[in-house]
């Protein structure tokens, strides 16, 4: 089954991280990638902080910045592929940036069969 693992921070949490506890965790975070590549399936991506979003909403209405105000913010994905949610949650508990404060990975099941759309 495959899962998308969102990887969310809360900036205010992690504005007080150093930087050399940062870059150590990013040294783990390319080993976990490569340890786990058996069952990642996109390595998805790392997105640009916040500040950086624009959200179209219903009739066409552009917004500076996200779609909420949320304390935590989407990070970054990736999708894996796992036999089931207990696999999925094992691996997410091994993400290395879990060690730094206000990091959550939010795991959610992808619609592999979209034949109930039709």
């Amino acid at each position: 089954m495959k899962y998308v693992l969102m990887f969310t921070h809360d900036p205010a949490q992690l504005a007080g991280v150093s930087e050399e506890d940062t870059q150590a965790v990013y040294g783990k975070i390319y080993a976990w990638f490569q340890e786990n590549a058996s069952v990642i399936t996109d390595s998805g991506a790392e997105l640009q902080p916040v500040e950086t979003a624009t959200t179209v909403k219903h009739g066409g209405v552009v917004v500076d910045g996200p779609f909420n105000e949320a304390k935590e913010v989407v990070g970054g994905f990736s999708v894996i592929d796992v036999p089931d949610m207990d696999a999925a949650i094992t691996l997410a508990k091994t993400w290395p940036h879990l060690e730094l404060p206000g990091v959550a990975v939010e795991i959610r099941p992808m619609v592999e069969d979209y034949s109930q759309f039709e």
